[in-house]
């Protein structure tokens, strides 16, 4: 499948990209940072909801850091990446230095998960998991500060699944952007297989895949706001 591309830009490769270090992410947060998620902030409010039906301390907790990381994540992005503009680049540079941002975060959030061994304890916890949520938030924002007319979530993918069916129903034909949707889910779900893999082998190695992941684009994005 030729890969959608404008600009120069290979968006459907670098949305791709993106996700499989959110879908590595989000397997992290549930294992090993109180069960919950660094990016679906929707599975969050339900969990939420549960732990003050239950009166779980723990989980109350978990699920207040990882929407309050992950909003701080989406208004500092914002404040960075700024507004889209039908009239402006397809990529902008404060979109590149948003993920920039990210992997700094990400970088922290992997000093601290190779001190703890991949196991951190209740304290450790709510800081990776805070982490990984202010990460996932400033991720969400790069991608909706993309110019022109583009709308890419490598994020919040219910909405992605729910418009790319109907697509596999009632058309013979899939248009680009369905199959960008198509591509991308399956990275999600191949970040969080490999993600998963790592913890459960390697965990020392996990943080390198989603970092590795938003470095990819960063250098991607640097050579096209060079040309």
């Amino acid at each position: 499948m030729k890969t959608p591309a404008r600009g120069g830009l290979p968006l459907t490769a670098l949305a791709a990209t993106l996700t499989v270090g959110t879908g590595a992410v989000d397997v992290a947060s549930f294992t090993r940072l109180g069960g919950v998620f660094s990016s679906v902030m929707t599975g969050n409010l339900v969990v939420f909801g549960y732990a003050v039906s239950t009166v779980s301390v723990l989980m109350l907790l978990s699920t207040v850091i990882a929407v309050g990381g992950y909003a701080l994540g989406v208004l500092a992005g914002t404040l960075v990446a700024g507004r889209p503009r039908s009239d402006g680049p397809l990529w902008p540079p404060r979109v590149t230095l948003t993920l920039v941002l990210e992997s700094l975060v990400l970088a922290v959030f992997g000093v601290g998960w190779v001190l703890t061994g991949g196991r951190p304890g209740v304290t450790w916890q709510a800081v990776l998991l805070g982490l990984s949520a202010l990460a996932m938030g400033l991720q969400s924002a790069a991608m909706c500060g993309l110019g022109g007319r583009t709308s890419i979530s490598t994020t919040y993918l219910t909405g992605t699944l729910t418009g790319v069916l109907p697509a596999l129903l009632t058309r013979a034909r899939l248009r680009s952007t369905d199959r960008r949707s198509i591509v991308i889910l399956a990275a999600l779900f191949a970040g969080a297989a490999m993600g998963g893999l790592l913890i459960g082998t390697v965990p020392a190695a996990f943080p390198a895949l989603p970092l590795a992941a938003v470095a990819a684009v960063i250098v991607r994005a640097a050579r096209h706001h060079r040309h």
